[in-house]
């Protein structure tokens, strides 16, 4: 007889794990199958590990410029196997937690491929032994990977996907980066701040196309200050691997095309969901360009089958993926959960500077009808941001004018991924400019740059 649970998970990303360990929570048995490692790409490969590179490429660049504070470092040098070993113990640290969570809250693991196999079946498949698994219902959180070129597909050597670029045999010399977006913009600050000459190469009008008009131009000035060449609306026609480097032919905003030469490329062009032989077709499970289509509790067309995280579509976004989990699980234990409300979704881009944003861009909110009050900030005007000797950035925020609702707010500058929260929450009590006009901010924080956006949207700013 298969094992029977509550609920069985397929994947242990971030929004894998928390769904079993809210599940857990509420008195389920609950299985979880992974493939890999525990926490998923996000813990092992992604979120995590990149964050630990892109500390290590700050502090690089403090050393780099310590003269600036007063101080002064001789010969500022690194070594490339210690920085990624550092990251890899970050992750080997996190990946050790999540296997103590689910020990904690009795969660059964299966390593091992799964595939659904019938109505609340999965099996599991290690080496020559399958596993069958039965429960009343199934979450799939399987998650996405990397995106190939279709024409030159990472090789590990001189082409990389984001996976071979935080391990590096080798500090890049020439770097290109192919694609702007969260990915390809840090791997982009963090390659150039050690060192590297990187080029972005972007087929859409602008960099962090999604992001604010705005902060995309801001953003292209500050990187290309830091000494990153960008093309947007630049078209890669070809990239290939030769033993001492790449060559990319790339199309200009003119039209014409052009050889360059580059000692390794990046690949940051999106992502492909895993659906994949995991039984999705066989229960009639429905997809849309590879991605399971849900409600905005999880609920596919199937009864019993849920999905959850990158596998559902955008925004592709690990804390994303954790609160679907946690709705799927609470709509599955019969509780009434607030449906998923991607607007109120933070983006965060860890880059030099940073880059972070909730809910519409002013263009998107005035396409949509909306009569707006938009008030701006710069950092410059922050007396923390100056003392940090990080003033470059601003505060954007876009209100409805008729209801006072914060449409949506645009952050560039340091630890804007830090400050967004107060933004977010402000957004999900439905806050006016009012409450956010009436509350205090500490003196002297980065955070009153957020005050003194709202106070501007309504001519009222203190500080410009």
């Amino acid at each position: 007889m298969p094992d029977t649970f509550d609920l069985v998970i397929l994947g242990s990303g971030p929004g894998g794990y928390i769904a079993a360990i809210r599940a857990a929570q509420l008195g389920m048995s609950v299985a979880i199958v992974e493939r890999e490692r525990l926490g998923g790409i996000c813990l092992n490969w992604g979120c995590i590990p990149t964050k630990a590179l892109l500390r290590t490429s700050e502090i690089y660049h403090y050393m780099t410029h310590a003269d600036a504070y007063g101080l002064s470092v001789e010969r500022a040098s690194f070594d490339l196997g210690k920085v990624v070993e550092r990251s890899r113990k970050v992750a080997g640290q996190l990946n050790a937690g999540v296997k103590g969570l689910m020990k904690k809250n009795k969660v059964k693991v299966f390593e091992g491929v799964g595939k659904l196999t019938a109505p609340g079946r999965l099996s599991v498949a290690q080496g020559d032994k399958t596993t069958d698994i039965q429960a009343k219902n199934i979450i799939v959180a399987t998650g996405a990977r990397a995106r190939d070129l279709p024409f030159a597909k990472a090789d590990g050597e001189r082409i990389w996907t984001y996976r071979h670029a935080m391990t590096p045999p080798v500090m890049p010399t020439e770097l290109l980066v192919i694609g702007s977006g969260a990915i390809g913009v840090e791997f982009a600050s963090f390659y150039s701040d050690m060192g590297a000459k990187v080029t972005i190469v972007e087929m859409l009008p602008r960099i962090l196309p999604v992001e604010d008009e705005e902060v995309s131009a801001f953003m292209e000035k500050q990187l290309t200050k830091a000494g990153i060449a960008i093309r947007t609306g630049a078209g890669l026609e070809a990239l290939t691997a030769g033993p001492d480097g790449v060559t990319a032919r790339m199309k200009g905003k003119d039209g014409q095309a052009a050889d360059e030469k580059f000692s390794h490329a990046i690949v940051a062009i999106g992502i492909v969901p895993n659906t994949e032989e995991i039984g999705l077709e066989a229960l009639g499970v429905e997809t849309e360009r590879g991605h399971i289509k849900t409600d905005a509790y999880g609920r596919t067309n199937v009864p019993g089958v849920w999905a959850i995280g990158d596998v559902t579509g955008a925004p592709w976004l690990a804390h994303k993926a954790s609160h679907e989990g946690v709705v799927a699980v609470e709509a599955i234990a019969g509780l009434d959960p607030h449906p998923m409300n991607t607007a109120n979704i933070p983006g965060c881009t860890y880059s030099r500077p940073q880059v972070a944003s909730v809910g519409m861009t002013e263009a998107k909110a005035r396409e949509a009808g909306y009569e707006l009050k938009v008030g701006k900030f710069p950092m410059i005007g922050n007396g923390k941001a100056i003392a940090l000797g990080e003033a470059e950035g601003f505060v954007k925020t876009v209100f409805d004018a008729k209801s006072g609702e914060l449409l949506g707010a645009h952050m560039v500058g340091a630890e804007v991924t830090e400050l967004i929260q107060g933004y977010v929450i402000a957004r999900q009590l439905e806050s006016t400019e009012a409450e956010l006009m009436e509350t205090v901010f500490a003196h002297p924080t980065l955070s009153e740059a957020m005050h003194e956006s709202v106070l501007g949207a309504y001519g009222r700013a203190l500080h410009f």
